[in-house]
C-alpha cells in the first residue's frame, strides 16, 4: 500500500490545501492528513475543530485518514510507517524552506518528500492571509469551501 502524509496546521483549511489533498488522493492508496500542533503559532481553531472541518470537506475521498501530531513530522512518519511526505509549493520562497526540511527528514528517518506545485489559482493562498482578509470583512468565499467560510466568520465575530 502506497501511503503519504499531508501535513499542515490547516487553520483553517483552504482551497489550496484541498487541491494538494485531492491530487495526492489520486496518486496514493492512503493519504494521511496530519494536523500538526505548532507551539510557535497562535491558532484560531482548536485541533479537534480543524479535524472536524477537514472531515467535512474531504468526505468524498475514501482514501483519507485524518490525525494530529505534536512533535517532529518524521517521528510521526516512523511511528505510522509512512515513507513519504507531500507538500504543496506556492513560490520559490516555499521551496527554499521546504528543501531544507526535506533534506533533514531524509537524513533523520529516511522519509522522502514529494513537492507539488499549487494550481496557479491557489499560488498566493495561505490560511494566514485568508484569516487576515476575513478579519477586515473581506470576501474569502473564493478561497475556501462555503462551510469553512461560515465557521471562519462565526469565529471572527465571536473573537471581535
Amino acid at each position: 500500500m502506497r501511503r503519504v502524509v499531508c501535513p499542515g496546521s490547516f487553520d483553517p483549511i483552504t482551497n489550496g490545501h484541498l487541491d494538494i489533498i485531492a491530487r495526492a488522493c489520486s496518486l496514493f492508496d492512503e493519504v494521511v492528513i496530519a494536523v500538526l500542533v505548532n507551539q510557535t503559532k497562535s491558532s484560531l481553531f482548536t485541533v479537534p475543530e480543524r479535524i472536524e472541518m477537514i472531515k467535512e470537506v474531504t468526505a468524498r475521498y475514501k482514501n483519507i485518514k485524518i490525525d494530529s501530531w505534536s512533535g517532529l513530522l518524521v517521528d510521526y512518519c516512523k511511528a505510522n510507517q509512512i515513507p513519504t511526505i507531500v507538500k504543496g509549493l506556492r513560490a520559490v520562497s516555499d521551496f527554499d524552506y521546504e528543501l531544507q526540511m526535506s533534506q533533514v527528514n531524509l537524513q533523520l528517518q529516511g522519509v522522502e518528500t514529494l513537492f507539488m506545485s499549487t494550481a496557479p489559482s491557489n499560488s498566493f493562498l495561505s490560511s494566514s492571509l485568508v484569516k487576515e482578509i476575513a478579519s477586515y470583512g473581506g470576501d474569502v468565499s473564493g478561497y475556501m469551501p462555503a462551510a469553512i467560510v461560515d465557521k471562519l466568520r462565526s469565529r471572527l465575530d465571536r473573537k471581535g
